[in-house]
């Protein structure tokens, strides 16, 4: 059963490959953060900002999970997303590093800003790096960990 469910993951995964790329290849990712850094001053709602690549099978599990699946509601409603690619790590990887986030630890990595640019969180083990197999309910239970305003169920 397992391996039924990953074979239709990846599957999914390369469907989705023929779709438009999850990350913009030509963005100034410095300015699409400082704009939402800008948002989020505004809103007061937390800066997700996610490294990948559009050739990374665990990016486009993520990127499925947060636009259609368990954790869409929960990332749309308590971050303003920003995904910035790291081509084949030869892309924006200052930016990663400007925030302490590892990238050879594994992609995609995430780190969450508060409005005021301060680091709330960063994947510092490649947390999000086997996406793939973390399933429906592990990324979930990933963004509802990381979400300042969501409160632990007792």
């Amino acid at each position: 059963m397992k391996q039924l469910l990953t074979i239709l993951t990846l599957m999914a995964a390369l469907t989705c490959q023929a779709a438009e790329p999850m990350y913009n290849e030509t963005a100034d990712a410095r300015a699409e953060i400082r704009q939402a850094l800008a948002q989020a001053a505004t809103t007061g709602v937390p800066v997700l900002v996610i490294f990948g690549a559009n050739w990374c099978a665990d990016c486009k599990i993520l990127d499925m999970a947060i636009k259609q699946g368990a954790s869409a509601p929960l990332v749309a409603k308590e971050f303003n997303v920003v995904k910035v690619n790291v081509g084949r790590f030869d892309r924006n990887v200052d930016i990663a590093q400007s925030y302490g986030v590892p990238l050879k630890n594994g992609i995609p990595a995430v780190v969450v800003l508060s409005p005021k640019n301060q680091v709330l969180y960063i994947t510092r083990d490649g947390e999000l790096a086997d996406a793939r197999n973390m399933g429906e309910n592990g990324i979930y239970e990933f963004f509802k960990k990381v979400t300042p305003g969501v409160k632990a169920k007792t």
